[in-house]
Parts: structure tokens; sequence; C-alpha cells
């Protein structure tokens, strides 16, 4: 499954529970859209994603998604490690939980 996930068209990526999360898995098309290297992109605090004005917007998506187990209707604008900016539509983040239940992160997909 890790597989085809790593080979997949759609951008699949998931983050932590830290205080300031960083992301713990990222596909290929997750690195190409955000035009950086796996070993930089999993040490890297999810909040830099999104520019610093959109952070607020992003954080009540992933409030929401606490909420509610999962969103499928999310959009917004996210830049790469170089600054380019790109747009997002219909993106489907949910919670991810360990084998007893507890939250050990959120993941998300989209069609870059």
């Amino acid at each position: 499954m890790i597989e085809a996930m790593w080979q997949a068209p759609q951008v699949i990526l998931a983050h932590g529970t830290e205080d300031d999360p960083v992301f713990f898995f990222g596909n290929r098309a997750a690195l190409a859209a955000f035009e950086i290297d796996l070993d930089v992109f999993l040490a890297m605090p999810s909040r830099l994603s999104a520019e610093a004005p959109l952070r607020s917007e992003r954080q009540d998506l992933l409030d929401r998604v606490t909420r509610y187990g999962f969103i499928d209707d999310y959009a917004g604008v996210r830049i790469s490690a170089k600054g380019r900016r790109f747009r997002i539509e219909q993106a489907v983040v949910w919670n991810v939980s360990d084998e007893a239940g507890q939250r050990i992160g959120q993941a998300a997909t989209f069609t870059p």
C-alpha cells in the first residue's frame, strides 16, 4: 500500500500532532507540488506550506477536521519551497489514528 501511495498521481501528505506539526509523509506528487526534497519535507512544519497571511485560514481548516473527522471541500493557496504559489481545490483532509484510535495526525489529498 505504501508503494501505491508513493506512486499515486494525486498529492498525499500527512503531519503529526506536535504543537507545531511536522510532515511525516509526502508522496512523489506532494514533493513535486511543493518543489522540495523528501528529507527537507519530512523536517518541515506543515504551517510553512501556506504563506503567513493565509495560515489562520489553514488553521481553521485543520480545526474543522479535528472536530468532524474529515472534510472534502477545502480550497486554498499553498506555496512551494521555491516560492511558487498554487491553488488546491476539493482537497480531502482527515484525521489519522493509530490502532488504539488515538489521533496521531492529519492527512490530505488533492489533485495538483
